[in-house]
């Protein structure tokens, strides 16, 4: 098993480098995706990636949101004969002591998506908290499981495969906030196991979110009415391994 990260990285540059240095000691690449950022945010990943050899760098001239950066850095990393990829944001709000366990895991399970759920601290903003519990219930819905705890965060380990598999086989999966969601439940349908472990976030005050209130809420209602449209095809292998699930 060979493993690597990938951190897209839009807006977050002055981030990047502190996010990159609890990465290197673990020995794996670190596919760093320029995803079209402005003259300063460039000069900070340009940095980093001239100071740290495990650092790839994967540039795109125009910004095309998260799904679309992931999408380029999972075709590089099966360029590099990755059968891992751990997906981690580039805004240093994730728990970085959780990635050994993380990784633990996936080497028990190597077929599976290791994704996390948070574990939210005081400064969780309550409307963050509120929409991401609509959004897993719609998981759990076009599911018909409750094994996946949280569809939207940007801290999982995939095998590459699969993943890579997905993308050349559906042309339009959501280029923006809603790749998460449909990436995961995807895999899910084509029989991915999804293995959740707990990972704690935190939201300081001066954070930049590239998460657009309008726009990507509206995008990811049309991911879910996607997926909503592909469950009914699916709901006779849905059910028999709900099923069999409960049976053993």
């Amino acid at each position: 098993m060979t493993y690597g990260f990938i951190v897209p990285v839009y807006n977050h540059g002055s981030t990047l480098d502190s996010v990159v240095q609890q990465l290197v000691p673990y020995g794996f690449p670190v596919i760093v995706v320029d995803d079209g950022n402005d003259s300063e945010n460039r000069a900070y990943i340009s940095a980093v990636a001239a100071a740290y050899p495990q650092v790839v760098l994967v540039t795109r001239n125009k910004n095309g949101g998260k799904g679309k950066a992931l999408r380029d850095g999972v075709k590089k990393a099966y360029e590099l004969g990755l059968t891992h990829i751990f997906q981690i944001d580039s805004d240093g709000q994730h728990d970085t002591g959780r990635i050994s366990h993380f990784l633990e895991m996936s080497r028990k399970n190597p077929d599976a998506v290791i994704c996390g759920f948070p574990e939210y601290e005081e400064d969780a903003p309550l409307s963050r908290v509120k929409g991401r519990n609509i959004a897993n219930k719609w998981i759990h819905i076009v599911t018909l499981s409750d094994g996946i705890k949280d569809g939207m965060i940007g801290f999982r380990i995939y095998p590459v495969e699969p993943y890579y598999a997905l993308i050349r086989r559906h042309a339009f999966i959501d280029g923006r906030m809603g790749c998460d969601i449909e990436v995961l439940v995807r895999l899910f349908w084509a029989g991915v196991p999804v293995v959740s472990e707990s990972v704690k976030i935190n939201y300081p005050a001066d954070g930049i979110s590239n998460f657009h209130l309008v726009r990507d809420n509206i995008r990811i209602s049309l991911v879910y009415t996607r997926l909503c449209i592909g469950m009914i095809f699916r709901l006779p292998k849905l059910i028999f391994r709900n099923i069999r699930g409960r049976r053993r």
